[in-house]
Order: C-alpha cells, then structure tokens, then sequence
C-alpha cells in the first residue's frame, strides 16, 4: 500500500511541469488574441464602440476599426497627408474686433409728422369732406365746415362797429373798437380777405370750412355730419409717414455702448437689399413695463411712402472689443457638446487639440478668451478633418479626456 502511494507521489511530481507549462500557453495565448482583437468605432458617434464590424445603430454609417490602446493626444500626419486636408496654420496674436449686435426693432409714427384737425369755434359738423380713414390729404385741402353761431354774432358785431367807424371816420375810440372786433374774427381762423369781403356783401356767413394744416393720411375720425362739437373738440388726426421713428429694444447692459449721434444701419423687413442709415437721437432712460428692456429711437426718411407703421426692422449696433484681444478665422474652431476646442501645429505634422473659451464673434472672426497664448500656432483651415481623423484613429472625442476651462 505505501509503494503505491509512493509510486503515485512520483508520478504527480514528473507530469506537473508539463501542466504548468501547457497553462502558461493557454495564457498567453488568449492574451494575444485579446491583444489581436479588433475593435470598431462609428466616425459620428465615437460613444459606440463594438468588437466587430456592424453599423451604428444612431446614423447607420458603417463602423470603422480603431486602435483603443493608443491614448497619445497627438494626432500625426504625413506631408500628403496634410496637402491633401489642406492644413494650414497661423500664429496668433492680438487686435481689435470689431462685430454687429442685432437689435429687434419697429416702425412707429413721429409725433412730429401727426396733427391733430380740432374745431376753433363750437358748432354743427355741416359738411365732412373726408369722411374715412387711410384718405390722404394734402396741406391746404378742405376738410370739414362748420356752422357756429357765435360766428355769426361776431360778424354781425364787427360790421355794426364798421358802419360806426364810417360816419366818425376820426375817432379813435371807435377805431379801437374797429381793430378789437377784427381781431376776434381772425381769433376764429378768418383771413383779411375774408373779412374784407364780409365788409363788402354786408351779409353774415357763419359757415366756415377748415383745412388741413398739413400734408399726410387720415389715421382717425372722432365726428359725423350734422354733430355738434365744442371749442376745441378734435375732428380728425393726420399723420405724415414721409418720416417715421425707428424704436429698437436693447438691455440695460447694452444701451452703456450706446449713444446719442451714432450712427446706425436699419433693415426694414422685406427690403434688405436697401439698408438705412438713422442716428440714434434718444435712450429711454426708464425700462418698459412689465420687461427688463429699454428702447433707443431714432427716424428715416420715407419720402415714397413706401414703409408703414408697425413694420419690423434690424438695426446693426456696431460693437468694437474693449482693447486688444486674440481672434482666429471663424472656422478654426470646433464646437461639440463639450464646448470649443482648437488644434495646435506641435511640430512638422504633429497636432494636439485645445479646449478654448470663446468670447465676441463677429461674422468670420471669434474672439478666444482662454486657452491660447500669443505665438501660439493654430490650424486655421482644415480643423475639421484633423477632428475627424482623430476620431476614426482614436475612437474618441478629442475633448473627451479635458477638464472644463
């Protein structure tokens, strides 16, 4: 019995090495076919990755193969390569930008271009010569006549002082009363000639027709034929749209760029091939109610009519960078869901991505507030692609591994 077991012990002892070692192949082995394994990638969307080829199950592309065990930030480049991407680079440095805010904006009566037609005597509306809105009239043209008695007293009255005057053609207090009397009726818009011809027929007239003070479109109507209206009462509202206001809403913190006399570029809506120049002539020193917005004003000429009130418009505020400032080509910089990011030429063909903080921007050009230095080397044409191929090499967001600026 103990041979046996002695015979057993030294059989284990001569086959263990041979297991041992055929283990350690098997090892090996598997960890070179999971070092040999490949793994793909969508070249859109570097957040699936799968370990054999397929497409992405968000834009259907075809997945790519991609190295995951190269970590390196640098992504490098062949001279074809880079001709063919057309790579180019600039180095940086400082300077004004200059750029345009939009402000939203309206079309708006000028209170200086409206009139509003009232009556200088009481009486009855006789005769309505407009009688509805959105008429044009022009300066001088009748409007409405009206009947007034008090009219007629006062003419009765001044040719009872005429005929006084006549018979004591030398007395000077009825020459006072003479002069009292006439300036009552010119008090009632009646002209000298109107008077004089009073003088002449010897007969009252309490008619008289009204017109208009200026040239422009009837807005508003506020009587009839055959009403009566009290001294004063307002007939009618003219407005002239020959110049309008342009009123632009703005923040607080914009309006303290702003200034009276600048000079500005309207866009009226529809005709955007015609901008306007207007000077801006008043900031409203209080917000509107109810918003946190202020308003700047200022007019156009609209000699053609051609513009109407409520209209919207584009007013260009010209804005300038406070001092010198780093700005690169529009297209230099990339933006995705981690924020922005540029690529720096490293050395002859080797490229590394900068996350960036953007600040003003204007139509080709961005103003880089953090995350380059003066002599920095950028890419300024091509950036997209080295994003690209930063993805289809390395399987990831270059901004992936970067803390937050």
């Amino acid at each position: 019995m103990e041979r046996k077991n002695f015979l057993k012990t030294v059989a284990m002892v001569a086959i263990a090495p041979t297991l041992f070692l055929a283990a350690c192949k098997d090892d090996t082995k598997k960890e070179t076919t999971a070092e040999a394994k490949q793994t793909f990638t969508c070249p859109m969307h570097p957040q699936i990755v799968q370990d054999k080829p397929g497409a992405c199950p968000i834009c259907a592309m075809d997945l790519v193969p991609f190295d995951k065990n190269n970590k390196e930030a640098l992504l490098t480049l062949g001279e074809s390569q880079i001709a063919l991407a057309n790579i180019t680079t600039m180095i940086v440095g400082t300077g004004a930008l200059s750029n345009f805010k939009q402000l939203n904006g309206r079309l708006a009566t000028d209170p200086e271009k409206t009139a509003v037609i009232s009556s200088r005597v009481a009486g009855r509306i006789e005769v309505l010569y407009v009688k509805e809105t959105g008429v044009k009239v022009s300066k001088g043209q009748p409007l409405y006549k009206i009947y007034s008695e008090q009219l007629a007293t006062l003419q009765q009255e001044y040719l009872l002082v005429a005929a006084q005057l006549r018979q004591f053609p030398d007395d000077a207090r009825f020459q006072q009363i003479e002069k009292g009397a006439r300036q009552k009726l010119a008090l009632y818009d009646q002209s000298d000639a109107q008077i004089n011809q009073l003088l002449q027929s010897n007969k009252v007239n309490p008619y008289i027709t009204y017109p208009a003070t200026i040239s422009g479109i009837v807005s508003e109507l506020t009587t009839a034929e055959g009403q009566y209206v009290a001294e004063g009462g307002a007939v009618m509202r003219l407005e002239g749209y020959n110049q309008l206001w342009v009123e632009a809403d703005v923040y607080p913190a914009e309006a303290a760029a702003i200034r009276i006399g600048q000079n500005v570029s309207v866009t009226v809506a529809g005709w955007e091939n015609e901008p306007q120049t207007m000077t801006i002539q008043f900031i409203n020193p209080a917000l509107q109610s109810g918003s946190q917005l202020t308003q700047i004003r200022g007019t156009i000429s609209n000699t053609d009519s051609r513009w109407q009130p409520g209209q919207q418009v584009t007013v260009s505020l010209p804005v300038k960078s406070k001092g010198e400032v780093i700005s690169l080509p529009v297209n230099a910089v990339i933006r995705d869901g981690k924020g922005a990011h540029v690529w720096i030429a490293k050395a002859p063909g080797k490229f590394e991505p900068r996350m960036v903080h953007t600040g003003m921007e204007s139509f080709d050009a961005v103003e880089i507030t953090a995350g380059l230095n003066t002599g920095d080397n950028v890419v300024v044409t091509g950036a997209y692609l080295l994003y690209s191929e930063y993805i289809l090499k390395k399987g990831a967001d270059p901004m992936a591994g970067m803390a937050a600026m």
